[in-house]
């Protein structure tokens, strides 16, 4: 009870240091940025990105040592207030202001639940994912993916004598991995084309670029990594080989129309455009990151709608890879029809998250319900040791920014306008 006393009076000192009548968003929005770099010096790999003016950045890194986790709990507790009283003024809740204080306030609550985490306090999955992203996942029982199961095992190779629906699945798709050598022309391939078909629709800033490069020894299969000046550093894990349907989810989704254009976008419209400085610091562990994977992986269908990349991956990359021959009809097929076990994910990562299973029997559940060989199980349970609930954005928010974006509209015009706006405003799990 002493603690909670305690830190109640933190809040309260924290709540009165600036009088209402004398605040502003701005106000806010520097102090929320020296909030977040303080705490991205707690913990490596909350800050995913930074392209702000160094002298905040200074700061944090000075203050750090003498700010206590309950301390910036109390700091972050405070200036939620703050920007709470900025975000409705009693009209309609539409306009940029009041949209700027509610995403403020969003990435506050995720601040302070992940300081509570970091404080040693345990949540459960859905509470979990519900303070940090801003989103109630379901976790349904994995019994309720057995037809989907039956479903793919009819559309699989092989006779079921063979041995399990995972194993023939994996023998299958291992006829599309890439040769390590063709990586940088199949991915050089996708990523022009992704860009190509996003700059069909949309006009990026002057300039914009990014690096690729090839790494190991990581929890992810794609990560990119937003430098500011609208550039990139996208890295390809290639710890296990990379699947010719790879090369255009990660091209569209690190770059074109994803991490890549959402980040330059952001850092055109809102930090240089409108001055807003929150932008600049992105929080991994918040409703952003919702917004920034679901957009990513809807992203992939909305550049290759229908058949598109199935005609792509024909035509130019199977060629570049030396898979003239291979079954892509079959094998786009079944990657379409696996997409339906995404949710048993959550629930095998809550049970292993909340020690209801061990890691041997997370990692067996990922290759019944997932389809996975045991290395890509291995990997897979490594990222969710890694970030936690942080895998429903993936697959939960594609499915919002799918709805979302889709309720524009049946054209593709209606749809990437819809895209773009969702994209360059200060959007949030609950806009959609």
């Amino acid at each position: 009870m002493r603690a909670l006393i305690g830190l109640g009076a933190l809040v309260l000192a924290a709540c009165t240091t600036v009088p209402a009548s004398n605040d502003s968003l701005d106000a806010i929005a520097r102090d929320y940025v020296l909030l977040q770099l303080t705490i991205g010096e707690k913990e490596a790999g909350y800050i995913d990105a930074y392209y702000g003016a160094p002298p905040l950045q200074q700061q944090a890194k000075a203050e750090a040592p003498g700010q206590s986790l309950p301390m910036l709990e109390a700091r972050t507790a405070a200036l939620r207030v703050r920007a709470e009283q900025f975000a409705d003024d009693g009209v309609d809740g539409t306009s940029m202001d009041e949209r700027r204080a509610r995403f403020l306030a969003a990435q506050l609550t995720a601040a302070r639940t992940r300081l509570r985490m970091m404080r040693g306090e345990k949540l459960g999955f859905v509470e979990e994912a519900q303070g940090l992203f801003g989103v109630t996942p379901e976790l349904p029982p994995l019994a309720s993916f057995e037809p989907v199961l039956a479903e793919i095992e009819a559309l699989v190779p092989g006779e079921p004598a063979d041995g399990p629906l995972w194993q023939r699945l994996d023998a299958f798709n291992r006829r599309f991995d890439i040769p390590a050598d063709r990586l940088p022309a199949v991915f050089d391939a996708a990523i022009a084309e992704c860009k190509r078909r996003t700059l069909e629709h949309l006009t990026l800033p002057a300039g914009e670029s990014f690096d690729l490069g090839y790494v190991t020894g990581k929890p992810w299969s794609g990560y990119n990594y937003y430098k500011g000046q609208y550039h990139s550093r996208i890295e390809i894990n290639t710890d296990l080989p990379t699947r010719l349907n790879r090369a255009v989810d990660l091209g569209c989704h690190e770059g074109y129309p994803g991490h890549h254009v959402f980040n330059a976008l952001l850092e055109r419209d809102l930090v240089n455009g409108r001055g807003w400085i929150e932008f600049a610091v992105y929080p991994l562990y918040s409703p952003q990151s919702l917004i920034a994977e679901g957009s990513a992986n809807y992203g992939i269908d909305l550049a290759f709608p229908g058949d598109e990349q199935l005609e792509f991956e024909t035509r130019v990359l199977a060629p570049l890879a030396g898979l003239e021959g291979a079954d892509l009809a079959t094998y786009r097929k079944l990657n379409a029809a696996t997409r339906a076990l995404g949710p048993a994910r959550y629930t095998i990562a809550a049970q292993y998250l909340a020690g209801e299973i061990d890691a041997d029997r997370a990692r067996d559940l990922l290759q019944k319900y997932q389809l996975l060989s045991p290395e890509r199980a291995a990997q897979s349970l490594r990222f969710t040791d890694t970030y936690r609930s942080y895998i429903i954005n993936y697959g939960l928010g594609r499915d919002m920014v799918q709805a979302s974006v889709e309720r524009a509209g049946p054209s593709q015009a209606e749809r990437w306008a819809r895209m773009i706006r969702l994209l360059s405003e200060p959007t949030l799990p609950g806009d959609l």
